[in-house]
């Protein structure tokens, strides 16, 4: 497992900025991101992940995981319904899966070309795929393709994370969590990452 070539630097940078979250990191030395780099396997696993906590999605996960054993587009459309339903997965994220199945089979999208996109134009063909918004497409870029500069703002875990860290009220409001965010940049994935890893046990993956 490879860290990003800007996670050292960024780890320095963060922890001259900002001495609270400069305590994270320096808590979880060993700890970085790593990708994947099987985008099917980024998105569907950001698909399950969706609107539950780190935990939850790891049961969920490892249970699709020992079914599916192989996580490839074909494996996902050929396994029957009742199979997914067992692994906790609910209906309709049982057809987001599928319908990112089939933009994989059909090449309606091309993950290849998107090394060269920018994050927004990447975002905007990944939404165009039924079951994936903006909080799953900023998840690939983040653990997939490592951008060093993405700020989900619509993460239930950054925020309780960020309030957690300055003994905020939480929920904050999104305004205020990206006014926050301008003194994290350009990192503010790698800010990210340690404010998920403060509340969690285990790195957060996808």
């Amino acid at each position: 497992m490879k860290k990003p070539y800007f996670w050292e630097k960024a780890k320095k940078d963060l922890i001259r900025k900002d001495k609270k979250l400069g305590k994270i990191i320096i808590n979880y030395q060993k700890d970085f991101l790593f990708s994947k780099s099987d985008p099917f396997y980024t998105l569907s696993r950001s698909i399950v992940g969706q609107q539950i906590s780190v935990k939850a999605a790891q049961a969920v996960w490892d249970r699709y995981e020992s079914k599916i054993i192989d996580i490839t587009p074909e494996n996902t459309k050929n396994i029957h319904f009742q199979s997914l339903k067992a692994c906790g997965l609910s209906r309709q994220k049982i057809s987001y899966l599928r319908s990112l199945s089939k933009a994989f089979i059909e090449k309606k999208i091309n993950p290849k070309k998107w090394k060269n996109y920018s994050d927004e134009k990447i975002i905007d063909e990944l939404v165009q795929i039924k079951g994936i918004g903006r909080w799953t497409a900023e998840m690939y870029l983040i653990f997939n393709l490592c951008r060093p500069d993405v700020f989900p703002v619509d993460d239930i875990g950054l925020i309780r994370g960020i309030c957690n860290c300055y003994n905020l009220k939480y929920p904050m409001s999104k305004d205020c969590a990206r006014k926050m965010s301008q003194k994290w940049k350009p990192y503010r994935s790698v800010a990210t990452w340690y404010f998920w890893r403060s509340l969690d046990p285990i790195p957060v993956e996808y």
